[in-house]
């Protein structure tokens, strides 16, 4: 039996932390694992920003709540999970995600968790697992699985490498170039064709 995992965002949906520093102008939360592939180095930054301009998690929920699926993603999604089993492997929290799942039916998603305090400031996060991704991959090959795994970012490539197949889905230059051996698609129906393919073979 056959697996696909996904990331999430820049996949399916647009990157949160871009959407909110649109919102609120900060341009240094635009970074995300696409730039930044040190996942503390990168989330400690955002923690810092947060409470220098003393925005609180409803901040973010709010922008959250605007946000809807890269177009042609749900389309894709229905397609991909008619054909086989499908779980989001994402670094985003819980409390950011759930609206998204709920405009995408929700799928099984394994994702984290925040820290935050009475007042809605976020104090700090917690993951499953340090690459919990990869980890994932691993597990669900353990059992017996024949995983496919695709993605976007820096974050994405341990569980790409791990899986029996993947790909890069619409990831930014950069990490095309530095990973040459790995498949790059860039639209939903090329994508269910590599899926396909991989499901098939």
């Amino acid at each position: 039996m056959e697996v696909v995992c996904l990331d999430l965002e820049g996949v399916l949906v647009p990157e949160i932390w871009i959407a909110f520093a649109q919102e609120t102008g900060i341009d240094e939360l635009r970074l995300t694992t696409r730039e930044v592939s040190d996942y503390d180095v990168l989330m400690q930054g955002r923690l810092r920003i947060l409470d220098e301009h003393g925005l609180r998690l409803g901040d973010i929920q709010a922008v959250i709540d605007r946000i809807h699926p890269l177009d042609g993603a749900k389309d894709f999604l229905d397609e991909l999970r008619s054909r086989t089993q499908v779980i989001i492997l994402s670094d985003t929290f819980r409390e950011f995600a759930s609206p998204l799942m709920r405009q995408l039916d929700w799928p099984t998603i394994f994702c984290n968790n925040l820290e935050v305090d009475a007042d809605g400031r976020i104090t700090g996060y917690k993951l499953r697992q340090q690459d919990g991704k990869r980890k994932a991959i691993e597990h669900l090959r353990g059992m017996g699985f024949r995983t496919f795994a695709a993605g976007d970012s820096h974050n994405d490539l341990t569980m790409i490498r791990c899986a029996d197949a993947g790909c890069l889905f619409r990831a930014p230059e950069s990490i095309a170039e530095a990973e040459p051996d790995l498949p790059l698609v860039n639209t939903y129906e090329d994508f269910l064709s590599v899926i396909g393919d991989f499901i098939n073979g």
